[in-house]
């Protein structure tokens, strides 16, 4: 189904200008709620909406200013223990971290340049001071606990039926094969022949594992 796409600024378009929120509204491209802002030089653009924000509320995108929700300001200038959102891994090049739904980063320490955020996975990483974020929690908390009731609700969403792999013929799956429903078989692997199902797919080569202090929390496992 074709939706109009409303282009969001991730980044900082408009510095030093104050803006003014003029409506809250959904988005079928994304799960958190979006503001429509006017700026003082009659621009207007659209951002991703933080928790608590209202019609008429004034924000504003500068190195320092006010904590307060929707603001967004460089990390080396928010105090520790703010939570943010919209988060930079590089100065300039917008925010990429903290944009789902109902999520927040948190501000732990200040050291040697960079930023020590604990993300929603429970991962703290350095971030580096200079890279800008936004103060607040992204908006709709309430998309989590969300489902899907009938299978036109996913298909309004684009997604298309699809065959379990467990179904198919070995030649056609990795999965498939076998008498009657079984299992996986062998070792479970992607329909490429990837190790899949909780085996390490992360390069441990990658130059940001440097940056990386405290890996997230593993869930433990419910009987």
């Amino acid at each position: 189904m074709r939706q109009m796409y409303r282009l969001i600024d991730f980044g900082q378009e408009h510095m030093e200008k104050k803006g003014k929120v003029l409506a809250l509204e959904y988005d079928p491209y994304r799960n958190a709620f979006i503001v429509l802002i006017q700026y003082e030089d009659g621009k207007k653009g659209y951002l991703i909406a933080p928790q608590d924000i209202a019609v008429g509320d004034e924000i504003v995108c500068q190195e320092k200013s006010e904590i307060k929700p929707g603001n967004r300001m460089l990390l080396e200038n928010i105090p520790i223990g703010t939570v943010v959102y919209n988060v930079e891994l590089e100065p300039g090049r917008g925010g990429k971290l903290v944009r789902g739904a109902g999520v927040g980063a948190r501000v732990l320490a200040l050291e040697g340049g960079y930023v020590h955020l604990q993300l929603p996975s429970t991962e703290i990483r350095k971030v580096s001071a200079k890279c800008f974020a936004s103060i607040g929690m992204v908006s709709n908390p309430g998309f989590m606990y969300e489902k899907d009731h009938k299978a036109g609700t996913t298909r309004w969403k684009g997604r298309r039926p699809h065959v379990r792999g467990t179904v198919m013929n070995p030649v056609d799956h990795p999965h498939g094969g076998g008498e009657g429903r079984q299992p996986l078989g062998m070792h479970p692997k992607t329909p490429w022949g990837k190790p899949a199902f909780g085996v390490k797919t992360r390069n441990k080569k990658k130059w940001s594992t440097k940056l990386i202090v405290q890996r997230r929390a593993k869930k433990k496992k419910t009987t």
